[in-house]
């Protein structure tokens, strides 16, 4: 299974957020759209990602002054991407190994879509159910 078959069931409808953006303004839409994280856009270009581990990790820093900070000075900068070539299993040991639940999907540099473990879980699950039914089928003949 490749990340575009992540894609094609997911979607590649990606919120972002602005690096200028407070930590608040950033907690706002992560909670509104039930977010672990957002990527982080300048001027249509992917510049790093933001995550609730990001905002806990200064908070314990920096505490409650944090929520005044702007996005680029908590977001993380040094990103896996993926394409949607890439397989989701390599891309979920990358996950694993990088301790990361978002990957950033591009396409020619351009930000096509983000993909959670969450979603590599599920296509994974999909994928068995579908073979189960298709051994039953074929059993059942």
């Amino acid at each position: 299974m490749r990340i575009a078959d992540v894609l094609r069931t997911k979607g590649h409808t990606v919120a972002t957020v602005g690096p200028e953006a407070t930590v608040a303004e950033l907690l706002g839409l992560l909670a509104q759209g039930n977010y672990g994280a957002l990527p982080v856009v300048r001027a249509g270009a992917l510049i790093g990602m933001v995550s609730e581990r990001d905002v806990v990790r200064r908070l314990h820093d920096r505490g409650a002054a944090v929520l005044d900070a702007t996005v680029d000075e908590i977001m993380t900068t040094d990103l896996a991407t993926c394409s949607p070539d890439d397989s989701a299993a390599d891309l979920a040991r990358v996950m694993t190994t990088r301790r990361v639940r978002h990957l950033p999907v591009l396409v020619d540099g351009e930000l096509a879509g983000i993909v959670s473990i969450g979603d590599l879980v599920k296509a994974r699950i999909d994928a068995l159910e579908q073979e189960r039914q298709q051994l039953e089928s074929y059993i059942a003949q």
